[in-house]
């Protein structure tokens, strides 16, 4: 089996994300599995993206993440212009006789919107969001048996509006890139606990604060601002007067929540990290936290985090509680309280026993295998094209099968 695929992972930032980026980074770790599998794969990102593929689509040379937060009226027009980009690129292969056999989507509810709307190949769109976020276009889209669904884990789905868990063929966990590192000994990690990921109210980074503080830990937070990656770029935006971002609702809970407990020392703020750096801080780290105050949905850190063999721990929100094996992998807490207990228990977590079992349940080629098979049950419902493989629909959802049940064990 061999596809054209045309994979849209939005303008916002460059595949691979030189900081933070949880889709491009799931987006990263899925295309060259994808390739090594025989698939040909074009990108629609943006010009400065630098991951191998069979073409590159982009209506912008740079990411455009740092107006991801802006006030509408400043940002309405980034999503349409890189879409335009991709719906031009749709017919220019057609024209050339190698029409695309699918397009995976990344982009939130606009990607639905607008490739629901004109003719074209099917669309499977990953739902890496709050599905309560847009319950008037989840309530009522139509995808008109061409544009289908899959979440990131089944807790997302069960939450989905029925109009969209109808649409919905099924779930891949995310991945993680693996690493030929060990886990860090503990003569090895430094003493401080890990918060990873945009610094914002839903990721609860003030809760990781007050408890630090409480229990005289050590913290660093390490994610950008409001699309600002680090310490430098926010000063210098926040100290040029016709610069709107301290209106940005995160740049806000930043000034006021956060910024006042940074002591350079027991809590810190890094921005963003990326590449060896960030593999080497998750490692020297105690544990990585999620005190979450929303229902993530994927969970990119935490299989990060397990990846590099780094116990989590979190709330049980979310995604959490099916990526981490209590007391083997993480602890997994019901309430704020019971979560401080545990950060008085990390010693008790295998760090060993973490990376064994992220990459048997997280591993790229499983994460493949899965969107593989969702792809095939795209084309025949949509009955767009027929893959030109040997791999038929009945294999294909043996294998998509297979490959959930490896991820969920």
């Amino acid at each position: 089996m061999s596809l054209n695929i045309l994979m849209n992972a939005g303008p916002w930032l460059a595949v691979p994300p030189g900081g933070y980026g949880g889709i491009e980074n799931v987006v990263a770790t899925l295309v060259p599995e994808l390739r090594a599998r025989g698939h040909r794969v074009v990108l629609a990102s943006v010009g400065d993206s630098s991951l191998p593929v069979d073409g590159l689509v982009a209506a912008f040379e740079t990411g455009q993440f740092r107006l991801l937060a802006a006030p509408y009226n400043a940002s309405c027009g980034i999503a349409p212009a890189h879409l335009q980009a991709v719906v031009h690129a749709v017919r220019e292969a057609e024209d050339l006789g190698r029409p695309f056999d699918l397009i995976h989507d990344h982009m939130e509810v606009v990607g639905a919107a607008m490739l629901g709307t004109v003719d074209g190949p099917p669309v499977l769109q990953t739902l890496h969001w709050d599905l309560h976020k847009h319950p008037d276009f989840y309530g009522r889209f139509d995808g008109r048996g061409r544009v289908f669904f899959a979440g990131v884990s089944q807790s997302q789905i069960d939450r989905a509006p029925a109009n969209l868990a109808g649409q919905t063929i099924g779930y891949v966990p995310l991945a993680a890139a693996q690493t030929d590192q060990r886990p860090a000994r503990p003569a090895e990690r430094e003493d401080h606990l890990l918060v990873l990921g945009r610094i914002t109210p839903l990721k609860g980074c003030e809760v990781a604060i007050r408890l630090s503080r409480e229990r005289g830990h050590r913290l660093v937070l390490a994610g950008p601002v409001g699309g600002l990656p680090d310490v430098a770029a926010l000063g210098a935006a926040l100290a040029d007067p016709d610069s709107p971002v301290r209106d940005y609702p995160d740049v806000r809970y930043f000034l006021d929540e956060i910024a006042p407990h940074l002591d350079g020392d027991q809590i810190r703020w890094i921005g963003s990290v990326s590449g060896l750096a960030k593999d080497d801080l998750i490692r020297r780290s105690r544990a990585v936290l999620f005190p979450l105050q929303w229902e993530e949905p994927g969970g990119t850190a935490m299989v990060e985090a397990l990846s590099l063999g780094t116990p989590v721990v979190g709330l049980a929100r979310g995604v959490f509680p099916s990526l981490v094996e209590h007391g083997v992998t993480g602890w997994i807490a019901e309430s704020e309280a019971e979560l401080a207990g545990f950060l008085e228990r990390l010693d008790e977590l295998d760090p060993v026993a973490c990376q064994r079992i992220a990459r048997q349940r997280f591993s790229p080629g499983a994460m493949a295998v899965a969107y593989e098979a969702l792809y095939l049950e795209v084309l025949a419902r949509s009955r767009w094209s027929t893959p030109a493989g040997g791999i038929g629909l009945e294999d294909g959802r043996q294998d998509m099968a297979s490959a959930l049940a490896q991820l969920s064990q």
